[in-house]
């Protein structure tokens, strides 16, 4: 069964908030700028654990960062 959805984001809106770079994000989370890049254009949904990494770097929860919406 193929899944019909999406999972949106606010990771630019909360990375340009905190004045932070692509690179630096990535850092703090464990992974590349190129993800985070890949991330915050919508081609790339994190795992949750990722997910969980980003929302409490950003002391949020993973709702306040990500969506899912059906298509």
């Amino acid at each position: 069964m193929k899944e019909k959805g999406v999972i949106e984001n606010k990771v630019y809106e909360y990375r340009v908030l905190k004045r932070l770079s692509q690179e630096k994000l990535g850092q703090a989370v464990g992974v590349s700028k190129q993800t985070i890049y890949a991330m915050e254009k919508g081609n790339y949904s994190p795992s949750l654990l990722l997910a969980f990494k980003i929302a409490l770097y950003f002391d949020t929860t993973i709702e306040q960062v990500f969506t899912y919406k059906e298509e």
